[in-house]
């Protein structure tokens, strides 16, 4: 329908319109919000009410004095275990909530995997990790090295050292001998 086609069509409420809508929303909402401030002040009233009647302190002798506290006391016990058992019953149900929670979410397949550590390990560990009791014994990676002689290092660069005439190594390499020397030399070498 729109000519442009990316742009948004213009909307037929004007903006002082929109401005004065939302002015009574705002205010609406702010009225309701002091409404339950005192709906809640005055249940919290008549519950004090109900349950802590008013003293009469003036004139009570001292045994009835200290039976009125011991009675308060009493009272104050049993709320305060009714207290400890509702914190109780909301900590469980919080906590079957998260259970629940994760239920869910192995049901749906959306699983956050944890971040991972890096983790040094030996080569010796890692063995007894995979073969657990067979592994025996160190690992020593350098044994299975190729060793050489010190002797056999030495002569190869005597050998190596060695320059003869340059003019006779070039006429000998030529042509289709030399390449089979040089295969031939490098392949008797291994």
């Amino acid at each position: 329908m729109n000519p442009k086609g990316g742009e948004k069509p213009k909307s037929k409420i004007t903006a002082s319109r929109k401005l004065s809508l939302k002015m009574l929303l705002l205010t609406r909402a702010c009225e309701d919000l002091e409404k339950e401030r005192q709906d809640r002040e005055e249940e919290k009233a008549r519950y004090l009410g109900e349950k802590l009647p008013p003293l009469q302190l003036s004139g009570i002798p001292l045994n009835e004095l200290q039976n009125l506290c011991k009675e308060l006391y009493s009272k104050v016990d049993v709320v305060d275990e009714e207290r400890y058992d509702c914190e109780f019953k909301v900590g469980k149900h919080n906590k079957d909530i998260h259970e629940l929670k994760l239920k869910i979410q192995d049901l749906g397949g959306k699983f956050k995997k944890p971040a991972l550590r890096k983790v040094r390990v030996s080569a010796d560990e890692m063995m007894r990790a995979l073969l657990g009791s067979k592994h025996k014994g160190s690992m020593d990676l350098r044994a299975n090295l190729k060793s050489v002689k010190k002797e056999d290092v030495k002569q190869d660069k005597v050998t190596g050292s060695e320059v003869g005439d340059w003019r006779k190594n070039v006429e000998a390499m030529s042509g289709m001998e030399g390449r089979k020397k040089m295969f031939d030399t490098a392949g008797g070498a291994q």
